[in-house]
């Protein structure tokens, strides 16, 4: 029995069926189901029976790279690729059937040769993580990253990022980076090693979003669950909404900035962007992290809510309220001590379609005299992100969370599906 076999394997009553993977230990067998999926099963009383020999050669699926072997051309735009992990740079490990963050830029040209031809390509990896452990240090270092790129004279950046906070990395970068190029993110929902990934596709129309006149922070992710439109979201105005499928991202409030049709390539723009110029890109990447968000819910304990706040010590918070901006009255104190303190309080709606107002109800009129200032309809994490760079770097952070600074507070909130 040898890796790449067809095998049915019975234990504890439950049946398996698919191709035997490498495992990392003598303990586990790994299989790779008909449906994709990959799943690790302890040796220990296993039944194992053999169907078919050599189905899949798994040494030269591990080993061969020639599909990397993508050579310059002259004629071709420079696309700097930017690894910091996530599932779309992740390989199975083994012993589990899980997969996990292991493969570097240079991996992802392997892993995808349809971006042979479209570029030519520089990479390189600012981190190797899942996205859940971003921080503040991995925005900044992922900041200057895209800019000594694009003064290399790189044409486009493609960030290859984690899905699960790909909004903060985008807002934080669309904050700190004023660009003239194309900054893409993208990832994917599903691994590599899925019949179902929408990492090839996704890929390669944020490679083209790359090459388009577009000077902004992009994200670049399916557009419907088929494989046909990649949606082009401003990065302070997209959110996942979804924890699995292929379309999972959307902007809210407004529809897509634009689009990438993957059979075409055609990069379309829908509405009013930053276009591409000459100019030297500019950073600011000086993040304040004493900024926390908060969602109110009935019932919450104001006297211990109150109490962990005031001992944050906290320059900057983020309330995520409910419709018009509204938390309960009991808070409004809490608050106005916060804000006597120098923290300056935002106030957000977790309704996310509309926009905070808090002149309707006596509650919002009592908030607004308590010093909370409103961030109309700027999403709740990209408004948490923004304060965070407001802070240290502009003399007026309050005044800052009530206009746009980069796309992420609308003129108006209308109704659009």
């Amino acid at each position: 029995m040898n890796a790449g076999d067809r095998v049915r394997v019975e234990r504890a009553g439950v049946t398996n069926e698919g191709v035997l993977m490498p495992s990392s230990t003598p303990d586990h067998l790994v299989v790779k189901l008909d449906g994709g999926y990959n799943v690790g099963i302890d040796r220990d009383d296993a039944d194992v029976e053999i169907l078919e020999t050599d189905v899949y050669d798994i040494e030269d699926a591990q080993t061969d790279s020639s599909s990397s072997e993508i050579e310059f051309d002259d004629d071709l735009p420079t696309v700097s690729l930017i690894s910091t992990g996530g599932t779309i740079a992740s390989t199975v490990d083994y012993r589990t059937g899980a997969v996990t963050a292991q493969f570097d830029a240079e991996d992802v040209l392997r892993a995808v040769p349809d971006l042979a031809g479209r570029a030519n390509y520089r990479g390189r990896v600012v981190a190797n993580i899942l996205s859940e452990n971003a921080t503040p240090e991995v925005w900044r270092d992922l900041a200057e990253a895209v800019k000594e790129e694009i003064d290399a004279g790189a044409d486009g950046v493609v960030v290859m990022h984690g899905t699960d906070t790909m909004q903060f990395s985008a807002s934080a970068l669309s904050f700190m980076l004023d660009t003239p190029v194309p900054v893409v993110f993208t990832g994917s929902q599903r691994s590599a090693d899925r019949p179902s990934s929408d990492n090839v596709m996704n890929a390669v129309c944020a490679v083209e979003a790359a090459k388009s006149d577009c000077a902004e922070v992009l994200v670049c992710m399916h557009a419907t669950e088929s494989d046909d439109v990649c949606a082009l979201h401003r990065g302070t105005r997209v959110r996942k909404n979804h924890t699995s499928r292929r379309d999972a991202f959307e902007t809210v409030g407004a529809e897509p900035l634009g689009e990438v049709d993957y059979e075409s390539e055609e990069v379309t723009f829908r509405r009013e962007h930053a276009e591409r110029d000459e100019a030297d890109p500019s950073l600011s990447p000086e993040l304040d992290g004493d900024v926390d968000l908060l969602k109110f819910t009935p019932g919450m304990d104001v006297g211990r809510y109150g109490e962990f706040l005031k001992e944050s010590d906290l320059d900057g918070l983020v309330i995520e309220g409910t419709g018009l901006g509204h938390v309960h009255t009991d808070f409004v104190p809490v608050i106005e001590d916060l804000v006597d303190d120098g923290v300056v309080v935002a106030m957000t709606s977790q309704c996310l379609w509309g926009r905070v107002c808090d002149r309707v109800y006596d509650t919002g009129r009592d908030l607004l005299d308590a010093g909370v200032v409103e961030a109309g309809d700027t999403l709740p994490g990209t408004a948490k992100v923004k304060l965070m760079w407001a802070l240290s770097n502009l003399d007026d952070p309050a005044e800052a969370m009530t206009r746009s600074v980069a796309g992420e507070l609308q003129q108006r909130s209308v109704p659009w599906e």
